[in-house]
């Protein structure tokens, strides 16, 4: 144990009470220039997330004005964090909470939110503000239509930035000792850069603000050229706006870097691989940014930014290189034929497969573990045969034994060996005649397996490159 390490905290009585008092730790493995790159661990809130400290402010704040009374319902719109930071709050406080979720965010965190009590309705998050569809626009609708509920606005809410305010900015100032020239932030609700930035200028500091924006925001247009930047798509959770949110203060920032999707992501990979830090997607595009301005410093300066949350809720995306593929984001080599549109190849051990000797109750569970509705049956190496969900059908339905029985019959019972193969270098047009037949087109090299491709796969590879 290091004779420097931090004495430990007396005993508390609930996990709210573990909220800030965060630590902070210096990045030495990547290459940061001449500066040194601090990171606040905010993934280290019991709620997973640096929004744990506006929930507290901002709750306490509605119980103060009487907006928020016994039995009353908090009604938000959130990509997550928010939401899991007023779940574990305001459930803590006997209240319930209804949260509307754009349809981007990570599984993970909708089924840890509804794992711990929330309402969670789904939303579009191809649609504008001001759309009836849009999260926020919807959460107020909601609000207004529920008896005694509340809605907390974390985007027009002061206790937002009041909550940095009081608790992180001092926090950052004490563990800098005051030695910081530069704080890197995102926009979400515009509460951290704001409270942060107006606590450092209080203190006398002259540290430069810095906003970590992803490509497809437009906000950092707004800071750089004084208007909007291009509206876009983009895969980054929790930040980045088409509107500037009333929590946030654009005045007090400096500078912003746009940063692309594949550049975020990488940055939090690296972070994980090098420093042994497992950060989330909003995490990499403000490192990435901090990585940006250190590496454009010509003398050794301080840079302060956040692990916002922990990489545990992007294990499926951020994570995930299948997923990355399917976004266009993972790092690719292309050949030209078949194989470009196959993100999960036989090769890699990335396709679930089963043997024509396996139960049917083994293909089954490995076809739901994996999200499949096919399975390649391989012997020895060789694809000898494919099972899908219809196949499973037509066997539960064609005799009277139990299910129990049904189930321990093997693959090779039911697997379909008629199968529809294209060579790896065939053009996309033999994929049609294929789907046609309602069957997912099965890719050889020869004889060697090399993967499916689906309707889907076709889709997404033709919307990937136009």
């Amino acid at each position: 144990m290091s004779l420097n390490a931090p004495a430990l905290s007396a005993t508390v009585k609930s996990p709210l009470d573990l909220i800030g008092r965060t630590p902070m730790v210096e990045v030495t493995k990547i290459d940061t220039g001449k500066c040194r790159l601090l990171l606040k661990l905010e993934s280290q809130n019991p709620g997973g997330s640096i929004k744990d400290r506006i929930a507290v402010e901002m709750l306490d704040a509605a119980e103060r004005e009487g907006w928020l009374k016994e039995g009353g319902t908090i009604v938000e719109a959130t990509a997550g964090n928010t939401g899991l930071a007023l779940t574990l709050v305001g459930r803590a406080r006997g209240y319930k909470v209804l949260l509307v979720i754009p349809d981007k965010m990570s599984k993970e965190k909708i089924q840890h939110l509804r794992a711990m009590g929330a309402d969670v309705r789904l939303t579009r998050s191809d649609v504008p503000h001001g759309h009836p569809e849009y999260y926020t626009d919807m959460a107020e609708r909601l609000a207004q239509a529920i008896p005694g509920a509340y809605y907390v606005n974390q985007f027009a809410n002061q206790s937002n930035a009041e909550a940095h305010v009081k608790t992180t900015g001092p926090e950052i100032w004490e563990q800098t000792g005051g030695d910081i020239d530069a704080f890197v932030a995102g926009i979400g609700s515009g509460g951290t850069i704001t409270g942060v930035a107006r606590y450092l200028k209080s203190v006398g500091s002259n540290a430069q603000i810095i906003l970590a924006d992803p490509v497809g925001s437009t906000l950092a247009g707004i800071v750089n050229e004084g208007v909007p930047g291009p509206d876009g798509s983009y895969t980054v959770e929790g930040i980045g706006q088409n509107f500037v949110p009333d929590t946030a203060d654009m005045s007090l920032i400096d500078k912003a870097y746009s940063i692309p999707d594949a550049e975020a992501i990488a940055t939090a990979r690296e972070l994980l691989l090098k420093e042994g830090i497992l950060a989330g997607s909003s995490s990499g595009t403000l490192i990435a940014t901090a990585l940006r301005w250190c590496r454009e410093q010509t003398e050794p300066k301080t840079c302060v930014t956040f692990v916002c949350d922990t990489g545990a809720k992007y294990l499926s995306k951020v994570y995930n290189d299948a997923w990355l593929a399917d976004q266009g984001l993972g790092e690719r080599e292309l050949h030209g034929d078949l194989s470009d549109l196959i993100n999960r190849k036989y090769e890699r051990g990335d396709v679930v497969v089963a043997g024509p000797g396996d139960t049917l109750d083994t293909a089954f569970k490995r076809m739901k573990g994996a999200d499949v509705s096919q399975l390649p049956i391989i012997e020895d190496g060789r694809l000898v045969g494919i099972l899908d969900e219809s196949d499973l059908v037509h066997v539960m339905n064609t005799d009277e034994i139990t299910r129990k029985e049904r189930f321990a019959k093997p693959v090779a019972d039911a697997m379909t060996r008629d199968l529809d193969t294209l060579q790896v270098k065939e053009p996309l047009d033999a994929l049609i005649p294929v789907f046609d037949r309602d069957r997912v087109a099965i890719v050889l090299d020869g004889e060697k397996f090399v993967g499916l491709i689906t309707r889907t796969d076709l889709i997404n590879h033709l919307s990937l490159n136009r």
